[in-house]
């Protein structure tokens, strides 16, 4: 067995598995599915020639997080592409707020509350790499930022409380902050959807939402690619069933949910830990559509055609009402939908002239329903005849996601409600949430610290914990990276 096993080949895992094999350790990750990726996959799931993202599919983080920046994606041959806009929100009317990578571009299209925007987001953009550094950490340190912070931290107060309405006059600014609030899957005035919002909304006037050419799995691809140079390996279609299976190993990181890391490690964890994984809270669900279209969504509003990414629900307050409704169990009658449309930039998606249509909508935990109609319903609403353009479709309920990615428990494709008790003390109450009481086994999974998302900060921090506490290796864990980065790059 190598120095480190690593259950789990999603990009948490992955990055765990690198930032290991670059500080000179052995390293195999175990993967039981056929292929790597976890939520970072891509696969024909329609129609032949049409590539669909699995999961996650528009990366604001992949040029953003530390573990990113170090890793350097373009000079692993990851091609990626940029949106003009970042995202939409199209209203009813033929209207709707557009979130361009220019903050002015944007500032200027929203009207009387343009200059609003830009206050609220303009100096987060100058400092964006303190946002990041504030809402990618661990959240167990003092920022070293703290001006940043500050300034982070009085948003997420203003828009998280019965201010959150104060600083706008008209309806189309914060129906477009409230839809990238709601990509947490609770109530967009939640605090955690609220701090989700403003570093979503910083990286959107940064680097924008990139799409990576050929698929989100070109992420996954050079990972594994650069774990393989580095002498690692990736076992795929190899199911763990218990920790006795990598024992031998001086170190093991768990790119599972907490329930796989009780089922995995048997009787052997101490009764008060195994109790408060039980307790962890699993949050609402996404039932996933996957459109082969016949050619580009016709959206009423014409701007809606340069963004990569759409939210498409209507006003703040039907936001609001489609959330709450999921919160309380129900399925709501216009539900919130995240809509991806990969083809504005990359032509290697579908057949020439086609598209491939990525959507999921929020549904409540475990859902079995079909929401099919309702998500063909809400593109409409937004884009007459979109109907006219659908060849094929492939829909994958909440109930089902696990069947692709076991962390996705009852659907929950955040690996854990958002709740601000689950933001700052995921899985358990620790002050270090990697670490388990069992020795040399960590969990890296977006179960813990900072959370869900394709951006490596979980597993750079879990084997950062490894390297000091079971390899006495000191060495900053970004600068053996940044140290692997090919030459050509």
């Amino acid at each position: 067995m190598a120095d480190v096993a690593v259950v789990g080949s999603g990009p948490n895992g992955l990055a765990a598995a690198v930032t290991l094999a670059a500080a000179g350790l052995s390293v195999e990750v175990f993967e039981a599915e056929e292929t790597p990726g976890g939520g970072c996959r891509t696969a024909e799931l329609t129609l032949p020639g049409y590539r669909h993202d699995v999961c996650a599919g528009a990366h604001p983080m992949a040029v953003a997080s530390p573990f990113f920046r170090a890793f350097d994606l373009v000079a692993h041959g990851v091609e990626l592409l940029r949106p003009e806009a970042s995202y939409a929100h199209p209203l009813d009317g033929r209207r709707a707020g557009i979130a361009w990578v220019d903050l002015e571009r944007t500032v200027d299209g929203l009207g009387p509350d343009g200059s609003a925007w830009r206050s609220l987001f303009g100096p987060l953009v100058r400092e964006w790499e303190g946002v990041v550094g504030v809402a990618m950490s661990d959240l167990r340190g003092l920022p070293s930022e703290p001006a940043t912070a500050l300034r982070f931290g009085l948003r997420m107060l203003e828009q998280g409380s019965p201010l959150w309405n104060s600083r706008f006059s008209a309806d189309v600014a914060p129906a477009l902050f409230s839809g990238v609030a709601a990509h947490a899957i609770t109530s967009p005035r939640a605090v955690s959807a609220v701090g989700a919002a403003l570093l979503l909304g910083t990286l959107a006037h940064v680097d924008g939402w990139v799409i990576p050419r050929g698929g989100s799995q070109a992420i996954v691809d050079a990972l594994v690619g650069e774990l393989e140079r580095l002498g690692g390996r990736v076992h795929t279609g190899h199911r763990v069933d218990s920790l006795a299976e990598v024992s031998s190993a001086k170190a093991v990181l768990l790119d599972t949910s907490p329930a796989e890391l009780v089922r995995l490690a048997g009787d052997r964890l101490p009764s008060r830990y195994a109790r408060q994984l039980g307790n962890f809270r699993y949050g609402n669900a996404a039932c996933k559509v996957d459109f082969a279209l016949s050619g580009p969504v016709p959206w009423a509003a014409e701007d809606c055609a340069k963004a990569g990414t759409l939210h498409l629900v209507g006003s703040r307050a039907e936001v609001m009402a489609a959330e709450g409704a999921v919160a309380s169990g129900r399925h709501a009658e216009r539900p919130y939908v995240l809509a991806i449309q990969q083809g504005v930039v990359d032509d290697s998606r579908a057949p020439a002239g086609h598209h491939a249509f990525y959507t999921y909508a929020h549904v409540p935990h475990g859902s079995r329903r079909d929401i099919t109609d309702q998500v063909i319903a809400q593109v409409e609403r937004f884009a007459p005849a979109f109907g006219d353009l659908i060849l094929a479709h492939h829909t994958r309920t909440a109930a089902e996601m696990p069947l692709h990615n076991a962390n996705y428990i009852g659907g929950d494709i955040s690996a854990g409600a958002m709740t601000v008790g689950q933001m700052l003390m995921r899985p358990a109450p620790r002050w270090n949430p990697y670490a388990t009481p069992l020795p040399g086994v960590y969990l890296c999974s977006s179960s813990t610290p900072p959370g869900g998302g394709v951006h490596g900060m979980c597993g750079l921090n879990a084997a950062r914990h490894a390297l000091r506490r079971e390899f006495a290796t000191t060495s900053d864990p970004l600068a053996l990276l940044r140290a692997t980065v090919p030459a050509s790059g």
